[in-house]
């Protein structure tokens, strides 16, 4: 058996087998052999505009022309890194946000760890150190996000991990106030998901995520919002902390800020990080990545703001997520599924127990949609928010099929 030179993310190093995507238009790709399927999952959470959009292809060929890449460390900046910036500033689910810029939703959670930890020790609490994440949850790889995530799994056989970050239940608002109480002046902040993605697909109950602002309001603590999946109209609105009206105090972003055209992202950073960060002009702050506020992917993700603005597309999410959301609760209502879950136009079925999700993946591709498998019990969607009503019809009905086949296989 050859393996390939590539050793794949969140794979098997012993598969020799893959997929080849070579194009994608709209809310569809091709494979080598020229399969078409349905991207029922923007790709990775991502890709809200659609594939092949030559205002984005545009835009970052022209950059390329101009400044194709600089640094922005210390007195350095670029044009489009100030104007994405600005733009997100003023999208921003509150006043007084800046931009801190990294490459990819893991850095933004590692960044926001830091940023709340540096802000409360410039502010005379350096014992502030406390995270407080939930279980499901998903903040990514490195090793503050991995530390945070609340799927054991992903944190086998990395050793030990960051330390002062402790978990709660996803759903348990006074797991998180009962923390608060024990080690008093310690909490630093509270992370969670608008709703829990790539762990699953659980929205929050109702208030739960103001019952978090309140709780961190009165112990002193900030409120991280992982933004990652949930932003850029993924909820109906551009963040889900506008969707579910509540106030955060650092927002992590990455996927839809771009649409995946070109990796990027970043932290809203609100009044009360940079306030103490800011009050003493020789203060350094010492975190930052090469790739930060890189002109060409800053210019893709004005190029991708700009099409989610002209054609409303946030407002596409609930439309999507009515139609998944019927045609997944119509399978569990006929005991196909055991249960339907999601919020916006992000949507899951649960499997029976004994029912593979990744067997019902597989099935799927034969069917022509690519869905996601989350372990072997859940089967998620997260289409482009161009994905059209014929097209949320198709992933339906290729998930009953391939249902059909794995229980008659």
């Amino acid at each position: 058996m050859v393996l390939p030179d590539v050793l794949h993310p969140f794979a098997k190093p012993s598969n020799s087998e893959f997929l080849t995507i070579v194009e994608g238009d709209g809310a569809v790709v091709r494979d080598a052999d020229g399969r078409e399927y349905i991207d029922a999952m923007a790709s990775l959470w991502y890709c809200n505009v659609g594939h092949g959009r030559t205002e984005i292809i545009d835009a970052v060929g022209a950059q390329l022309r101009v400044l194709d890449a600089f640094h922005t460390f210390d007195i350095f900046t670029n044009a489009p890194s100030e104007e994405l910036a600005r733009e997100l500033s003023a999208l921003a689910p509150g006043d007084g946000f800046r931009v801190f810029y990294t490459g990819s939703g893991s850095e933004s959670v590692d960044s926001a760890i830091k940023l709340a930890r540096a802000a409360h020790a410039r502010a005379g609490n350096p014992d502030r150190r406390l995270i407080v994440s939930r279980v499901p949850s998903y903040h990514g790889v490195t090793y503050g996000g991995l530390s945070a995530t609340g799927l054991p799994a992903n944190q086998e056989h990395f050793g030990p991990l960051v330390d002062d970050v402790v978990q709660v239940p996803y759903d348990d608002a006074h797991a998180v106030e009962r923390i608060a109480h024990e080690r008093p002046g310690e909490l630093a902040a509270v992370i969670a998901e608008p709703v829990v993605g790539a762990a699953g697909v659980y929205p929050p109950p109702p208030g739960y995520l103001n019952e978090l602002r309140r709780i961190c309001d009165e112990h002193g603590s900030l409120l991280i919002l992982d933004e990652v999946i949930c932003g850029f109209g993924r909820l109906g609105r551009w963040w889900g902390a506008e969707h579910y009206g509540v106030r955060p105090d650092l927002v992590t972003f990455a996927k839809g800020v771009t649409s995946g055209y070109i990796p990027l992202g970043g932290v809203l950073v609100g009044p009360a990080i940079r306030e103490p960060l800011e009050a003493d002009p020789d203060f350094i702050l010492r975190h930052g990545h090469t790739y930060s506020g890189h002109p060409v992917a800053c210019a893709a993700g004005l190029a991708a703001l700009g099409i989610m603005r002209d054609e409303n597309l946030p407002d596409r999410a609930p439309v999507i997520g009515q139609q998944l959301s019927a045609g997944l609760q119509d399978l569990a209502d006929r005991g196909l599924v055991a249960e339907a879950r999601g919020a916006g136009a992000m949507w899951a079925a649960g499997m029976h127990p004994r029912v593979s999700a990744v067997a019902v993946r597989d099935a799927m591709l034969r069917h022509g949609v690519i869905a996601r498998a989350i372990g072997d019990a859940t089967v998620s969607f997260c289409p482009p928010l161009i994905t059209s009503a014929s097209q949320i019809d198709t992933c339906i009905e290729a998930l009953e099929a391939a249902l059909e086949d794995v229980r008659t296989a």
